[in-house]
């Protein structure tokens, strides 16, 4: 189905309001200029992993963007619930979004202009499909993560998406689910939409996110690590170190946590630790 066709309800701008009705003017700032920030939750059995979190980041990656968002982390909770409700999901995923809107402003600058806020949500399976199983393949990307001078990288903003939606779309094409990023330097960087993992000699390998976004799951996954004894190292990765890990992993909110059996020509197995904390996350978002 189409996404801007469909029953159930959005809540924008402080009201629930049918689903087909969650419109925006044409002249939106964010339309034309990428002022726009966002986050991506998953809600398991009536509860939003991380919910709070997520709220908190929406904010600040709204000052990252001189852009104050005019909710509360408590507003914003409620408005996810009372469209998880609206909408009778107990298990889905919540796109929660701010932006600024049309205004007297249309041009770089939008200080005139009001900034919206709306809350919606889908039935979602796995963001990778089977390949959560059998291991993602995945391209290598010819675009590259910009330098932290030149972005807000610690944001979650939209415009930092367009050269992932572009390497996906790479990806795709040549049978590919996905597709990693190098970052300006160089060094190892994420997938378009997740964090990635190595493993090699019982350790954990994982680039410093100092350059990108350090992602919740993420965070999560090196918690469930430590918790299990396994000693990660965040560190600046070189791709000619590709051929020497053993396994790997993809961490995002959509991917929750996906094995990865090949990137570019390197194989990875779909190893005994990937499928122990693959199972491990399952459970712990549902607790």
């Amino acid at each position: 189905m189409s996404y801007d066709d469909r029953d159930g309800f959005i809540w924008m701008d402080g009201k629930l309001v049918p689903w087909r009705d969650a419109k925006v003017h044409l002249l939106t700032h964010a339309l034309h200029y990428a002022s726009s920030v966002f986050e991506g939750e998953r809600c398991y059995n009536g509860k939003i992993f991380r919910g709070r979190e997520h709220s908190e980041r929406l904010i600040r990656s709204g000052k990252l963007l001189d852009m104050d968002i005019p909710l509360t982390v408590d507003q914003i909770e409620e408005a996810k619930y009372a469209m998880l409700r609206a909408n009778g999901w107990t298990d889905a995923y919540v796109r929660a979004i701010a932006w600024r809107g049309a205004g007297e402003d249309m041009g770089v600058s939008a200080r005139k202009n009001p900034v919206r806020f709306a809350v919606a949500g889908w039935e979602w399976g796995n963001y990778y499909g089977d390949a959560k199983f059998k291991g993602a393949r995945l391209d290598i990307s010819k675009w590259k993560r910009p330098s932290p001078e030149t972005i807000p990288s610690e944001a979650k903003a939209a415009g930092l998406y367009m050269i992932c939606t572009m390497s996906k779309h790479a990806a795709e094409a040549k049978g590919c689910s996905d597709a990693m990023m190098f970052d300006y330097r160089g060094y190892v960087a994420e997938a378009t939409g997740a964090n990635i993992f190595f493993v090699k000699d019982g350790e954990v390998h994982t680039p410093l996110p100092d350059c990108f976004l350090n992602g919740l799951t993420r965070q999560t996954v090196i918690g469930m690590l430590k918790d299990r004894g396994v000693n990660v190292i965040e560190r600046h990765i070189m791709p000619e170190e590709l051929e020497s890990f053993e396994q790997c992993w993809l961490t995002g909110t959509a991917a929750e946590v996906t094995p990865v059996g090949q990137i570019g020509d390197y194989n990875f197995e779909v190893g005994a630790l990937t499928r122990d904390i693959a199972e491990g996350y399952e459970k712990l978002v549902r607790e």
